[in-house]
């Protein structure tokens, strides 16, 4: 059923260290990653056996000790001391400080600044995506091409730094002018997810530091080396500067420091990035003390083909959007419409095309499909796969573990379902794609927009008629709305982001910058008189 690569060794992986670990002896299981030689580059991150997991301009940390895992193996990496509480309000305090003296650069040396952060990630790009690759689980091209995200909004964003404005706007009253004054909002808290440990802290970062704020980030804890690294790597850059190590500030932790960040008056935006459920609160906690939030919660997204479908495209699309990064992304395709005129020949073709997934170690440059994140998640797999069947779905393709170490399972492919089967509508975070007959258009979407989320979507047709219906108000209500390519692989020109339950949030790219700022309208008068609006006398 599957295709392993014929060869695991060094020289297969373009140079990479990271393939002798597989093969080790079974004696060394037990300790620690980074102590093993083949593990070495480890070091060129700064990391070492124990890191301290909270940066305010020095490295400290006094919270408890945790130890992050391989999701391929599922042996430590390393160890990482988390923030207390006492550690966050200090680094709060510093970060505010930090704040007075940043909001004074002119934005476009704040853009050179992140240019300069830019070009630090591209040098350590590929030990960096070793890392995301090491601790996440996701193959190493996607590893690298995650911290090359990183360094696309960071060049984004230096040409932004010169932009970002309001207009001037015309005044009804002679000698006047008026104008929109946007700054900086001040701390922006941001807390991200496993699945992208680099890229989204790089969207919020990369402009959130040019709008003039200060940032304060909480990775996932199982990614902390991950957050360690690239703080480390934005840190040798502001020292480089002589600015305030506090400007992007780091505090390691759970709930409690998350809960801590939403409950913060001080912090003035909190973005957010996870699950629906956790996103719920954090909205509630954030809005009851009349913050902001940016929110970027779960995706239950839908791929439509038509009968006038590329079938050469919407095959490859359909199993990159659910089966890449093993079904982990938020735009990872979990339904699949299809055209009963096309149905059959695409599921076989499916079925043909998951047989030929190269699956193995995701550092190997020759895989395509890696582990799971967690164990938990594995279990997650099982029991929807279980749900699946009880409400009258047929697994026509995978549904196991896979065995051998690690978390691994078998991508999967689920038909026979109703379009509003409950567990379609539950988005699980693992490569599971239910597939669904369609006849008409109308009801097809319909059943795209009937779940709560509305993160993704895309349709394949070659109708103009049909795609701009699909792309209107009576089409689909998500925040992305793609044509002819996957549900994932946004760039980061555009805003990121969806509606409904998937939170309302945008980052990255187009006018999502204005999130980070607040904005004032000012009306000037350089006249001698004082005309009021409306035409209002007050004599």
């Amino acid at each position: 059923m599957w295709r392993v690569p014929r060869q695991l060794c060094a020289h297969h992986l373009r140079g990479s260290k990271l393939s002798d670990a597989w093969n080790r002896p079974a004696a060394f299981m037990s300790t620690l990653l980074i102590n093993q030689a083949q593990y070495a580059w480890l070091k060129e991150l700064g990391l070492r056996e124990e890191n301290e997991g909270v940066y305010n301009g020095s490295w400290g940390g006094r919270g408890e000790v945790i130890t992050t895992y391989c999701p391929a193996n599922n042996e430590p990496i390393a160890r990482v001391r988390q923030a207390s509480v006492a550690d966050y309000e200090e680094t709060v305090k510093k970060a505010r400080e930090a704040w007075r003296i940043w909001a004074e650069v002119p934005a476009p040396k704040r853009g050179e600044v992140v240019r300069q952060i830019g070009d630090a990630l591209r040098e350590k790009i590929q030990v960096l995506g070793s890392l995301v690759s090491l601790e996440m689980g996701k193959i190493l091209v996607e590893g690298v091409g995650e911290v090359q995200e990183y360094v696309d909004i960071c060049d984004y964003a230096v040409g932004l730094s010169r932009m970002i404005g309001g207009p001037i706007l015309p005044s009804e009253r002679p000698g006047h002018a008026l104008i929109e004054q946007w700054n900086p909002v001040g701390l922006v808290g941001i807390i991200t997810a496993f699945n992208f440990p680099v890229a989204v802290y790089g969207w919020n970062n990369a402009i959130a530091m040019i709008c003039g704020n200060v940032c304060l980030w909480k990775g996932a804890p199982t990614t902390s080396l991950i957050s360690v690294a690239v703080t480390k790597i934005i840190a040798k850059v502001l020292e480089d500067n002589k600015l305030p190590g506090a400007i992007c500030s780091l505090t390691c932790g759970g709930a409690d420091i998350g809960t801590a960040m939403a409950k913060d008056e001080r912090v003035n935006l909190l973005s957010f990035t996870g699950s629906t459920q956790v996103g719920k609160q954090v909205a509630l906690m954030v809005q009851e003390r009349f913050g902001r939030s940016l929110l970027e919660l779960g995706g239950n997204n839908a791929i439509i083909a038509f009968e006038d479908a590329d079938l050469s495209l919407v095959v490859p699309s359909a199993l990159f959007a659910a089966v890449g990064t093993a079904g982990q992304r938020c735009t990872t395709a979990r339904r699949l419409f299809l055209h009963e005129s096309i149905h059959d020949e695409v599921v076989n073709r499916l079925k043909k095309a998951y047989a030929q997934i190269r699956v193995g170690n995701p550092w190997d440059s020759n895989v395509l499909y890696g582990p799971l994140h967690t164990k938990q998640s594995v279990s997650m797999f099982l029991g929807a796969v279980e749900e699946a069947k009880k409400e009258g779905g047929t697994v026509v393709y995978g549904g196991k573990v896979m065995d051998r170490p690690g978390n691994y399972v078998e991508p999967t492919i689920v038909t026979g379902l109703a379009h509003d089967a409950s567990i379609a509508h539950t988005e699980t975070f693992a490569p599971i794609l239910y597939v669904f007959k369609f006849k008409s258009e109308e009801e097809v979407f319909a059943w795209n927009n009937e779940v709560k989320q509305g993160l993704s979507s895309s349709i394949f047709t070659k109708d103009l008629g049909r795609i701009f219906r699909w792309l209107g108000p009576k089409g689909s209500d998500c925040g992305i709305v793609n044509v002819n390519i996957p549900t994932s692989g946004a760039e980061i020109g555009g805003a990121f982001g969806g509606e409904k339950h998937t939170g309302g949030g945008r980052e990255s790219g187009s006018d999502a910058w204005k999130q980070y700022m607040r904005r004032s309208t000012c009306t000037i008068n350089y006249s001698k008189d004082l005309p009021l609006a409306q035409g209002i006398k007050f004599q």
